[in-house]
């Protein structure tokens, strides 16, 4: 007779109410074997993390039981959790900045503490690089992301629960990350992956639990299922992961850069004589690994931050350094990279934040400059039916809504104003595969009506599946500028790698 795998966790009709009523999870029951990798997939707010604040002792459940290795638990605190051999690390990693890497997992252990291998055994056996002796604040975020894992290995983690891991790492990090997470598992470690990323979740988890609106609509074995039913599972219906782009006759050039030199707020070069132009009808995408200099450009271009040499044309109006309150009246719209900094203001509500940028226009206001809230209110109303926005009441925070719906009501208020250039940077970073499938929908709309589009994004897959041209940025330069259609994505990533296009066709 086959042994029975042994269990390390199981969570049986976990169902948690918060005391304003709000039901978060509903009867929801998972198992997961020791030493597999299991993925909890869901859209955002389907209940995921809060799941797993539960078994990390974070959060007490209203209902259900907890299992660890076979031993029914009552978890008061994730002190408790921590020594039943739980760790969780979070999607921003929490560490002193001016402290080295060794230091931050040091700090708090106790006195009586004893090590069961050392950091650097430790780093051996899972294949994780971490510069041990340097300061936090001089590495990526990805590398945050790692020494959070070790930190909790080093304090002697069975079960890892990794909520959205990947969401600061590049797409090397993140091949590397994989086979660290594949090292645990033949260490014997049993990890819960949180994600929303239909192509990490099939590359990396043994099987996988989906949830959808606090309840659990599907439990799937990975090498048996595929994007599209894991897709249908998250959201309900039918999702579209990839689109067919609308043939469309390019217009006039609307924009042109030509030589533009871009410094950092430390003062070094991020953008080094960068040209390029777009055209109506157009979707030019931008790629690169993060920090290569594409922020700085979009900025330079939306006017939020200086040109030190160069130009821009819009409209063929020289538009060097302009304000974004001027390049907005000559028909330019921004959907900014980091939604939360710079798209929105969090405190304010919805209706304050549908107008932000657009509250000066005459039909907002009464005489006195009063705000006309008759109509504020019919512009909110009307983006929330238009882009499908769910939200409970439009005076509730904005800081209230899920990612996706922060998202929406960005894209809704800048397309409300009748851009003819839409500069969109990193626009469904962080948003689930329903939210996605919306905005890169919007956007092929917009190249359908003769809208032109800057798409800044590191998704290589959302870059080449909408983008007409693509210009792929290495230290501050263009690498290459080509048609879509004559560029593999093995090209892509070596010019995203430092080598040019004509390097890798000549």
């Amino acid at each position: 007779m086959q042994k029975q795998p042994e269990l390390a966790v199981e969570m049986l009709n976990i169902t948690k109410i918060y005391p304003d009523g709000v039901l978060a999870l509903n009867d929801v029951s998972i198992s997961v074997e020791k030493g597999e990798i299991h993925g909890i997939l869901g859209e955002n707010g389907a209940g995921k993390t809060t799941l797993m604040r539960i078994l990390y002792g974070n959060i007490k459940p209203t209902r259900g039981k907890i299992k660890i290795f076979g031993r029914e638990v009552n978890f008061r605190s994730s002190a408790d959790a921590i020594k039943m051999g739980i760790g969780m690390v979070h999607q921003h990693p929490a560490l002193v900045p001016v402290f080295t890497a060794r230091e931050n997992i040091y700090l708090g252990l106790r006195s009586d503490f004893k090590e069961g291998a050392t950091l650097e055994e430790l780093m051996k056996s899972t294949g994780m690089k971490i510069p041990l002796d340097e300061r936090v604040e001089d590495l990526s975020l990805g590398i945050a992301q790692k020494i959070e894992i070790l930190k909790v290995l080093y304090r002697g983690a069975d079960i890892l629960i990794l909520d959205e891991p990947t969401t600061n790492m590049t797409t090397e990090e993140v091949e590397d990350f994989f086979l660290s997470l594949k090292n645990m598992k033949r260490m014997g470690k049993t990890i819960l992956f949180i994600s929303h990323k239909l192509k990490e979740i099939l590359e990396i988890t043994d099987k996988v639990t989906v949830l959808r609106k606090g309840k659990v609509s599907g439990r799937v074995v990975t090498n048996q299922t595929s994007a599209e039913e894991l897709a249908r599972l998250m959201v309900g219906r039918e999702v579209f992961l990839e689109f067919e782009k609308p043939q469309v006759a390019y217009g006039e050039k609307i924009m042109s850069v030509n030589d533009l030199w871009i410094k950092r707020w430390d003062g070094s070069w991020a953008v080094k004589g960068v040209s390029f132009d777009v055209r109506k009808g157009e979707i030019f995408g931008i790629a690169g690994v993060e920090g290569n200099g594409q922020s700085e450009l979009i900025e330079a271009i939306t006017g939020l931050r200086k040109v030190e040499k160069g130009k821009v044309i819009f409209k063929g109006e020289d538009v060097t350094n302009s304000s974004p309150s001027h390049l907005y009246l000559m028909g330019m719209a921004h959907i900014p990279e980091d939604r939360q900094r710079t798209g929105l203001v969090l405190d304010m509500n919805v209706w304050e934040n549908s107008i932000l940028g657009i509250h000066k226009k005459k039909e907002f206001l009464r005489p006195m400059f009063v705000f006309n809230m008759r109509k504020i209110l019919e512009h909110t109303d009307q983006l929330i039916r238009q882009y499908d926005i769910v939200v409970s009441r439009v005076s509730s925070p904005v800081r209230s809504l899920s990612g996706g719906n922060q998202q929406k009501v960005i894209v809704g208020r800048e397309i409300s104003k009748s851009p003819d250039l839409i500069v969109a940077s990193q626009p469904t970073r962080g948003l689930d595969v329903g939210a996605t499938e919306y905005i890169r929908k919007l956007l092929l709309e917009l190249k359908k009506q003769g809208k032109a589009v800057i798409l800044m994004s590191s998704d290589l897959d959302e870059i080449m599946g909408l983008s007409d041209r693509i210009a792929v940025m290495y230290e501050g330069e263009f690498m290459g500028v080509s048609e879509t259609s004559s560029l593999t994505e093995r090209q892509i990533g070596m010019m995203m790698g430092g080598y040019r296009l004509n390097e890798l066709v000549g």
